[in-house]
């Protein structure tokens, strides 16, 4: 069984990378999704889109280096081939401009995380910890059930990605701001590419079941974040693996056997004991057979994000 992964930050990590061509191949990676990370506390206001473009450059040398096959439109894809598409993380990185939006689908980014860890100008992201103490003395905050949403410009955001045809990721965003795009996006899919779920384990990073609804109802999908600190807080290899089952259990249950998808998150976070890398996920895989069944592991594993990828033309 292959899979689609929704999210790794392989092009910014300067360090040993997890996403690699071999690790790929082993695991068993059909498409890989390499986010252009803007980080916003190493760029000036007005250098975020400078670096948003340099990085769409370097996703380009990569696939032409490695042997990728660029997607830019579902009829890109192909069997077996090693699939590679462009997203954005931190929708920061147009600095409140539709037209850098639009100069970004031209340059082949296909999905843009709307925020990261601050507030932009398109909206409002999950607070951060702590304050809540949890288990080996860890520190989580709670939601924020004033956080604002999406603002003005936000919205005329999504709704620019929704005519270009960019699918709309909603990780890292307030409870409000999935709301807010789900009043806009209505049944257009939109995502979650890398994120959990917060009755499993209460971190704020994780959706609460409102926000796995509102997406499901879409038609989107939920990419499972592998990062040890949104899983639990056992972080043993065999807690990890139970912990991923758990999250996978409480979405599917929440939001039906056709949202749930992956969204390792490889090369922005630390090493999973569990799952180090693309190699090892075949045993996740094999994992969400042995639990839900081959028909709803295909799902998981590939079919429900290539649903949504299917709109890309």
């Amino acid at each position: 069984m292959n899979y689609i992964d929704l999210h790794c930050d392989a092009l910014t990590n300067e360090g040993v990378l997890q996403v690699t061509r071999e690790n790929l191949r082993r695991g068993g990676c059909f498409l890989q999704c390499f986010a252009a990370f803007v980080d916003v506390r190493k760029c000036s206001p007005a250098g975020r889109f400078a670096r948003a473009v340099f990085l769409c450059e370097k996703f380009g040398e990569m696939c032409q280096r490695e042997g990728y096959r660029m997607v830019r439109k579902f009829s890109d894809i192909r069997e077996g081939s090693l699939n590679a598409m462009l997203t954005v993380e931190e929708g920061g990185a147009i600095e409140g401009s539709l037209e850098k939006l639009k100069e970004l689908y031209r340059r082949g980014v296909r999905m843009m995380t709307l925020t990261w860890n601050f507030e932009n100008e398109i909206g409002t992201p999950s607070p951060t910890p702590p304050p809540i103490k949890l288990g080996e003395g860890k520190l989580y905050a709670t939601p924020n059930p004033c956080a604002r949403g999406l603002t003005a410009f936000g919205r005329e955001c999504v709704e620019r990605m929704k005519e270009l045809g960019m699918l709309i990721d909603v990780s890292h965003g307030s409870d409000r701001l999935v709301g807010d795009v789900k009043e806009i996006a209505k049944d257009t899919p939109f995502v979650a590419s890398h994120s959990n779920a917060r009755e499993v384990f209460p971190h704020p990073r994780n959706l609460g079941d409102r926000e796995i609804r509102l997406i499901a109802e879409s038609g989107g999908v939920i990419g499972l974040n592998f990062f040890a600190d949104f899983l639990s807080a056992d972080q043993s290899a065999a807690g990890q693996r139970e912990a991923l089952l758990a999250h996978a259990e409480h979405i599917l249950r929440v939001g039906g056997e056709d949202v749930l998808a992956i969204g390792s998150d490889f090369d922005g976070i630390p090493e999973n004991p569990y799952l180090k890398n693309p190699a090892d996920v075949p045993q996740l895989l094999e994992a969400l057979q042995k639990k839900f069944g081959s028909r709803v592991a295909e799902k998981i594993c590939r079919m429900n994000a290539l649903r949504v990828i299917s709109a890309l033309e």
